[in-house]
């Protein structure tokens, strides 16, 4: 299964980042291979809409899951209309992330975790 984690960085040690819409990287993994793709944000300075836009680019990924620190109201309803769960409040490394997910220790979550506009720089 494919998962997507908001990131600070490129590789495994690089720690989650806090924001979905605008984070600094996606990283896409999938959980049975360990096959994985950095990808940087191409919405990151985006002037508006970065939520809804980072939720569609996610989701045409193919990925079942986005795990981040806190996610917005356009992008949970986005990722959600995809079908795409969103879990929250991750913080750590990409590598520890992905072993707690393999894990079963997170939960989804059934609303944002913050209002819309809080990752504007």
């Amino acid at each position: 299964m494919k998962i997507c984690i908001t990131s600070k960085g490129k590789g495994l040690n690089a720690p989650v980042d806090p924001r979905f819409g605008r984070c600094e990287n996606f990283f896409v993994v999938d959980t049975d291979s360990l096959d994985f793709e950095n990808i940087e944000n191409p919405y990151i300075d985006s002037a508006g809409d970065a939520g809804i836009q980072s939720a569609q680019f996610v989701a045409e990924k193919q990925v079942k899951a986005v795990l981040t620190g806190n996610v917005g109201s356009n992008a949970f309803q986005s990722l959600r209309a995809a079908g795409i769960d969103v879990i929250t409040g991750v913080s750590g490394s990409i590598a520890d992330t992905v072993d707690k997910y393999k894990k079963g220790e997170f939960i989804s979550v059934d609303s944002p975790s913050v209002g819309s506009k809080f990752g504007m720089k």
